[in-house]
C-alpha cells in the first residue's frame, strides 16, 4: 500500500470513527461526559472536536473518558486542551526529534471556535490501555493542576515515532524522539501517568461522577436559585452510593 493510499485509508477510518468522539452527553447533575477514543489531526477532526466541546460549555463539571484511547496527534491534544484555559497561550509540551536533531513546542491556542470552559472542574478517566497522546493529555492537565486523573496507571508511551511499511502485510513502529514536559522536564515513558485517585478502570467512571456531583453540591448549596440543580445532584449521588452498597 502506497503512502497516499495509507493516508486515504486513515482519513476514511477516522471519519467513520467520528474522529474519536464516541459519546458526548450531559448527565444528571449537569455533568458533561465525553468518551474520546483517539486524538486525530485537527485538520480533519477539528470541526468535530469543536462540535463536541461546545455543548459542554454550560455544564458544571466535565469528565473525559480516555480509558479506551490509544493516542494520536499532539495538535489535537493542544486544540482540546485550549478549551480548558483562558486565551493567553502557554507552553504545553516539547518534542525532541532525533532524526532532525531539533525541538518543537506545543502551545495552547489563542482562539478556539466557540466558548471556553473556564475554571470549572475537569476529570480524566484512565486505564492501562490509555496510551501516547492520550497520556500526554492527562499528564499535561495533571501537572498544570487543571484536572483530576481518576483510574489506573496508564501504559507509559511518551516517545513519538513513525510506522514503516515492511511489506504488504507487516509494518513496524520505530520511536525517533521524546516528549519533554516544561514543568517536570521529563515525561511518562515507562512509568505511565499516575492517577490522582487510583481505582480500577471499571470503577473509574462512578468514582469521578461522584466527585463531580459533590462539586455541584458544594458549589451551589448556598445559592437558592440553584436549588433544583443541587437536588438533582443529591438524588443521583444517593442512587450512586446505594448502588455501590448493593454491589
Amino acid at each position: 500500500m502506497s503512502e497516499k493510499e495509507q493516508q486515504e485509508e486513515y482519513l476514511l477510518k477516522a471519519k467513520a470513527d467520528n474522529y474519536g468522539f464516541h459519546k458526548v452527553e450531559r448527565r444528571p447533575g449537569n455533568i458533561g461526559f465525553i468518551d474520546l477514543r483517539g486524538f486525530h489531526d485537527p485538520k480533519s477532526g477539528g470541526e468535530t472536536a469543536a462540535y463536541a466541546m461546545n455543548p459542554m460549555m454550560n455544564t458544571e463539571a466535565l469528565i473525559f473518558d480516555l480509558r479506551n484511547n490509544g493516542g494520536g496527534n499532539p495538535f489535537m491534544v493542544a486544540f482540546i486542551t485550549s478549551y480548558l484555559f483562558d486565551s493567553e497561550p502557554f507552553h504545553l509540551n516539547s518534542f525532541y526529534s532525533r532524526a532532525k536533531d531539533d525541538l518543537s513546542q506545543s502551545w495552547t491556542l489563542p482562539y478556539v471556535p466557540g466558548k471556553r470552559y473556564g475554571n470549572k472542574p475537569v476529570y480524566v478517566l484512565t486505564s492501562n490501555r490509555t496510551f501516547s497522546a492520550a497520556e500526554e493529555f492527562a499528564y499535561n492537565l495533571k501537572n498544570l493542576k487543571r484536572a483530576t486523573i481518576v483510574g489506573e496507571v496508564t501504559a507509559g508511551g511518551a516517545h513519538p515515532g513513525f510506522s514503516h511499511q515492511l511489506n504488504k502485510h507487516f509494518s513496524i513502529f520505530i520511536p525517533d524522539g521524546r516528549a519533554i514536559n516544561p514543568i517536570t522536564q521529563t515525561n511518562w515513558e515507562g512509568t505511565g501517568v499516575i492517577p490522582d485517585v487510583k481505582t480500577t478502570q471499571n470503577e473509574a467512571y462512578e468514582t469521578a461522577y461522584e466527585l463531580a456531583l459533590l462539586d455541584v453540591i458544594n458549589n451551589y448549596q448556598e445559592r437558592k436559585e440553584y436549588g433544583f440543580l443541587v437536588k438533582e445532584a443529591e438524588n443521583h449521588l444517593k442512587q450512586l452510593r446505594q448502588r455501590k452498597q448493593n454491589n
